[in-house]
């Protein structure tokens, strides 16, 4: 099934376009802007791109000439119908392209002809787990292991629970599932239960019929729907409301489901990775998740590590990253040793994204070598004076107002407890007496408070 990736500003237009790309075979990704762009393109190559010449943050047809991807097709997207911005496109070696407002009609024709000619459509299947892992960088013996379990669950139809700290890498733990499963060259999507407003995520899973609800002016399908055949990632599991686990589960159990303000059911081949930052028999207990719901999911817990049980792999990672700027950049900056050793005896309490934004941070300050005098942990010895506030509206127990202080404290310091104690000044016992009456400790990483 060959893969489509729509580059446009106009949320209205990418939405028109993917429902009919679905219709047409095609999987599809969305993206508004070339930094959009750029992630879709790391995460899922595309066999067809469909580019609008003139983005919010840069130059499409700039952008298709920097990605130089080999084996997928352009179609160039204008505002501005004219011969000049017709030869512009096809000089850049586009398939076609299209006007503003976009006839329906001929967009069905170009998909279905790139269909057919698309390279996904002739290459055979991949191998089971070929390039699978190619985005988890690592060579610890923890991430080795986890790696090994991926691979063991993997060509299984057991649905996985990833656990772990938000920055650990869950979605690309799910992806590698997915591309060493049967199911590689079915959908693979991403849905984060909790970027998505409560009044809209049945909607978003299951899909609705033209009419169900105010604005509902055509037909919808759901992630459920457009994922058939394929793995669909549920991110953030522990932020859905009940009454929409009690769906899910029966989704899981049964296979079926129906659109919002439909009649008929609609059976569906879905795996489910779902995936949680907290601790998920923590959150059974507080009621935020469904007992039932949870041993659903965990049929194949996995738990990713945190980047600090991953020390040999920090500077690994580092250096990975650098060496992608450098050679989307085309420059030659590296690491000072004394950098070098900065990073690896930092905490990482945000772990490989933290990594990933110092690394980009620092690639920017630099002018050749990246020095240690400017980090992710330089910034935070200044923090404490920057006046950091929370709001207590007036009212408020002051039992209430001292746990606010004490975790937005805890947050600020990375989770690092004698740094909060010190700051607030109080004894770390008395830190830790205070988070376990508001049921905190596992929310907060234990070890962090060894570091420094």
């Amino acid at each position: 099934m060959p893969h489509l990736l729509i580059t446009d500003d106009e949320q209205a237009t990418r939405e028109l376009i993917a429902e009919i790309a679905v219709e047409e075979g095609y999987t599809v990704a969305q993206a508004g802007d070339i930094r959009q762009a750029r992630i879709q393109i790391e995460r899922h190559k595309p066999d067809v791109l469909l580019l609008d010449m003139t983005l919010p943050d840069g130059n499409g047809i700039e952008l298709w000439k920097r990605l130089a991807l080999d084996d997928c097709q352009v179609v160039f997207i204008t505002g501005h119908s004219s011969a000049d911005s017709a030869i512009e496109a096809l000089r850049c070696g586009a398939v076609d392209y299209l006007t503003k407002p976009i006839s329906l009609r001929r967009l069905k024709t170009i998909l279905a002809d790139l269909k057919t000619a698309a390279p996904a459509a002739k290459r055979p299947a991949a191998e089971p787990g070929k390039d699978a892992f190619s985005r988890i960088v690592g060579s610890s013996p923890a991430i080795q292991l986890f790696c090994a379990y991926v691979e063991k669950v993997a060509p299984t139809q057991a649905t996985v629970l990833l656990v772990g700290e938000s920055g650990t890498g869950k979605e690309l733990a799910a992806e590698a599932i997915h591309l060493s499963s049967t199911r590689r060259d079915q959908p693979f999507m991403a849905v984060n239960c909790g970027a998505i407003s409560p009044n809209l995520i049945e909607s978003e899973l299951f899909g609705h019929e033209k009419g169900s609800f105010t604005g509902a002016d055509r037909q919808h399908k759901g992630y459920f729907e457009k994922a058939h055949g394929g793995t669909l990632f549920l991110d953030e599991i522990t932020e859905m409301s009940m009454e929409m686990q009690v769906r899910l589960l029966r989704v899981l159990e049964t296979g079926r489901f129906m659109r919002v303000g439909a009649h008929e059911e609609i059976v569906t081949d879905v795996r489910v990775v779902a995936a949680t930052n907290r601790n998920p028999e923590q959150a059974v207990a507080k009621g935020t998740l469904r007992e039932d719901l949870y041993h659903r999911l965990s049929v194949f817990p996995l738990v990713l590590p945190p980047l600090r049980e991953r020390e040999n792999d920090i500077l690994l990672i580092a250096d990975h990253f650098l060496q992608a700027l450098n050679k989307e950049y085309g420059t030659t900056k590296r690491f000072a040793e004394e950098a070098r050793q900065a990073m690896v005896s930092y905490a990482w309490p945000g772990n490989v994204r933290e990594l990933r934004n110092y690394v980009y941070r620092s690639y920017i300050l630099a002018d050749d070598v990246i020095e240690g005098n400017f980090n992710s942990f330089s910034l935070e010895s200044h923090s404490t004076g920057w006046g950091s506030e929370i709001t207590v509206p007036v009212g408020v127990p002051l039992a209430d107002a001292n746990r606010q202080l004490i975790l937005a404290t805890l947050k600020q310091c990375g989770g690092v407890k004698k740094a909060a104690a010190e700051m607030l000044g109080i004894s770390l016992k008395t830190l830790y007496n205070r988070l376990e009456e508001y049921d905190a400790h596992t929310d907060v990483d234990e070890s962090s408070s060894s570091v420094r």
